[in-house]
């Protein structure tokens, strides 16, 4: 089947130029930016062959670097995704301070992360598979972070409608990296309304507890018999709707959930979540070689920012399944270390796979 790789006219983004692709193999659809490797459209076929974006993205593509917009619309974020409690951490007894952006703490790189970043395209990919590659180096003390950071994302569309992530970076001197993606889907189509319907399942058998900022408490909690027990495909709804102070402290789901297998160390990504929508009979199933993913459920979406088709996205119009390593992992020893030295190399994949429900 033939996969196709399609360089599309630059976007000029605040004063930049940056270069736009569009993949195609199967029956997937993929367009994305340079800036901050974001991928602004998927489009996947339902269960009778129409084929919607399902991925909530911005209407006017400047605003993909605008001050004013921070909900990291379909981008790699990092040096470290997620939060870093009190923007600090200790590396070889050595206190690293970095820039405060959600509260007290450290949020998705900082001020001026990787989604706001220019990557350059290194290679493309024609043939069995579409592929692009990108890469930018973060230099020293980039935000607050040791050592100059080289990194590539790949993005890789294969025809059996799967879509691989790869993340490659190396340093030199020692840091810290967790990198992710932070696409919104709605299975129902961007644009359609809420993601309440749509059907979850995590294999995690634990949460990680936070506190009031967002921030991990250290207690790995057991999901028996509470709102998280995501264990079996159950509808969102119906998880939001009970009583727990993790979810009123949130607004929702906003949690990393520790999935089964995280203690051994894996390169081989395997099954961490499933995402449904009876409606349009749309699946979405995601592997990964991390040991957590976090969900949020679009808690902080407020109308604010306006998609492509013109509809203003409210609370839970998209949800995030971020494949990556706990939050605030510098500061918990019990956590799987995000520690990369020199010489060695951050490697790592995620891997989603689109079908419909039988």
């Amino acid at each position: 089947m033939h996969c196709e790789v399609a360089r599309l006219e630059d976007e000029t983004l605040d004063g930049r130029k940056v270069e736009r692709f569009r993949l195609r193999a199967g029956s997937l659809a993929l367009e994305c930016l340079g800036l901050g490797c974001a991928i602004t459209r998927l489009e996947v076929p339902d269960r009778n062959g129409r084929v919607d974006n399902v991925v909530l993205g911005y209407r006017d593509a400047q605003d993909y670097c605008g001050e004013d917009h921070r909900e990291y619309f379909g981008a790699v974020v990092g040096r470290v995704a997620n939060r870093i409690g009190s923007a600090r951490f200790t590396l070889d007894g050595q206190e690293h301070r970095l820039p405060t952006n959600d509260g007290a703490n450290h949020l998705h790189g900082g001020r001026c992360g990787f989604d706001r970043r220019a990557w350059t395209v290194v290679e493309t990919g024609n043939g069995e598979a579409a592929r692009v590659r990108f890469r930018r180096v973060s230099p020293d003390r980039e935000e607050g972070y040791p050592g100059q950071l080289t990194a590539t994302v790949t993005y890789t569309l294969t025809p059996d409608d799967t879509l691989r992530i790869d993340y490659v970076a190396t340093t030199t001197e020692t840091t810290i990296v967790n990198l992710t993606q932070h696409s919104y889907f709605n299975l129902a189509g961007e644009g359609s309304g809420n993601v309440l319907e749509h059907e979850i399942q995590i294999d995690a058998d634990e949460v990680c507890a936070v506190d009031r900022g967002l921030i991990p408490t250290g207690e790995l909690r057991r999901v028996g018999g509470t709102p998280f027990d995501l264990r079996d495909a159950r509808p969102i709804a119906s998880a939001l709707l009970q009583t727990d102070p993790q979810l009123r402290i949130a607004g929702g789901f906003d949690h990393c959930f520790a999935l089964r297998g995280w203690r051994d160390a894996s390169r081989t990504p395997r099954p961490a979540c499933t995402l449904a929508d009876p409606r349009s009979g749309r699946r979405l199933r995601v592997d990964t070689d991390q040991p957590g993913v976090q969900f949020y459920t679009g808690n902080f979406l407020d109308g604010t920012a306006v998609g492509p088709t013109g509809h203003a996205y409210l609370r839970h119009s998209g949800v995030c399944l971020e494949t990556q390593h706990f939050p605030d992992a510098p500061n918990r020893p019990e956590f799987p270390s995000i520690v990369l030295r020199a010489g060695e190399r951050y490697a790592t994949a995620t891997v989603l796979r689109f079908d419909v429900l039988p």
